[in-house]
């Protein structure tokens, strides 16, 4: 899969009055492409696009628009409302004040993926509210915003739960019932660890985990937090930190390289993490072992 960009929005981005802000351009996200921007009013139609589009008010209120002629909706949609229009539909849009957004455009795979490999169809919604994708859309503006390398597989975890929630909340139909998540066997956890270890300095994809397993990566999300009680994200975070402790007490790497060689971004990364976690610094950390 290619990364998704600029070029998935169908011109919905390349508006005059857009200002962009933040975006995922350039840091290989396949199933979503996220743009933060300030927009001017307009009027436009638009193809239909091979992507999910979910748009977050981050202001308001503002009157928006949808449709044409007599099929036209028109609401008021306050800050945290919620513009949602389905991969392969036309759209007719009036954004009738200045508004700040977040836009997420999301891969139909990651959709199937989080419905178990079965189709979904989302309906159109205008003004709508929810809680959950609303956090999980500012989470992943702001993991944007402060970018680390390190941060590829929390962010992977992110677009899995949105992809999810809109196949929960905001499908046009009735889904069917999903059966009790199980845990990963021993040999799938002993391999996803083990890949784990192997590749603790690199950012480490959701998708290369959940093949390690054999799994897809919502199947995996779920397994493993039922085998582990932790995300993959936060399993992974707990061993860099386990092996950053141990190189520090044992050894006499500067900490910048210490923190780079368990994945850490930086040394201030680290830092962070660890004063966050245990409630001390790596440079404490080496005065007392």
């Amino acid at each position: 899969m290619t990364e998704l960009g600029l070029a998935d929005t169908v011109g919905i981005l390349r508006q005059p009055g857009v200002r962009g802000r933040t975006s995922s351009s350039g840091l290989g996200w396949e199933r979503l492409y996220l743009s933060a921007q300030a927009e001017e009013p307009y009027r436009a139609a638009f193809e239909p696009a091979a992507t999910h589009l979910l748009i977050l008010h981050l202001n308001g209120p503002v009157t928006v628009s949808r449709g044409r002629g007599a099929a036209t909706r028109s609401r008021t949609v306050p800050a945290g409302g919620l513009f949602l229009q389905p991969a392969g539909r036309t759209l007719s849009v009036e954004l009738c004040g200045q508004l700040d957004t977040i836009h997420a455009y999301l891969t139909d795979d990651a959709l199937r993926e989080a419905n178990d490999g079965r189709p979904v169809e989302l309906s159109e919604e205008l003004g709508a509210t929810d809680p959950l994708a609303e956090q999980l859309m500012l989470s992943l503006e702001g993991a944007v915003r402060a970018w680390e390398p390190a941060a590829r597989t929390y962010t992977d975890q992110l677009t899995s739960m949105l992809a999810a929630q809109l196949v929960r909340r905001h499908h046009a139909g009735t889904p069917a019932p999903r059966a009790a998540p199980c845990g990963l066997s021993e040999r799938q956890l002993s391999a996803v660890r083990d890949l784990m270890e192997e590749r603790l300095a690199e950012p480490l994809p959701i998708a290369d985990l959940a093949a390690a397993a054999s799994l897809s990566g919502s199947q995996f999300t779920r397994q493993f937090r039922v085998s582990t009680g932790r995300s993959p994200h936060q399993y992974l975070l707990k061993l860099r930190l386990e092996r950053a402790c141990r190189l520090l007490r044992s050894g006499s790497l500067p900490i910048a390289e210490v923190a780079v060689d368990c994945g850490f971004s930086h040394q201030e990364h680290l830092t962070r993490v660890m004063r966050a976690r245990l409630g001390t610094t790596p440079a404490a950390l080496r005065r007392t072992g």
